[in-house]
């Protein structure tokens, strides 16, 4: 595995359903795991990250949030890759 995105989600949202359909194309190119949090189903990530899901994390690191960065994560690809 080249490295592990987080993208903290609801499952009503659908930017988090589109932010999804995009990121994925580009974490099979950079060999990226994707891992899918609900924030609904985590009350300690609702005060910090509620209002702005979809958000994509690299560890604590935030990449991107409402609609995907896709040249932050080349970027983040390019650090660790």
């Amino acid at each position: 595995m080249g490295g592990r995105l987080t993208v903290l989600s609801r499952r009503w949202c659908h930017l988090c359903d589109e932010l999804l359909d995009e990121l994925r194309p580009l974490a099979l190119e950079f060999d990226l795991a994707i891992d899918v949090v609900d924030v609904d189903e985590h009350p300690e990530l609702e005060e910090p990250y509620g209002e702005r899901v979809p958000v994509v994390l690299a560890g604590e690191r935030e990449l991107c949030h409402y609609r995907l960065d896709s040249e932050a994560i080349r970027a983040y690809w390019r650090k660790i890759g």
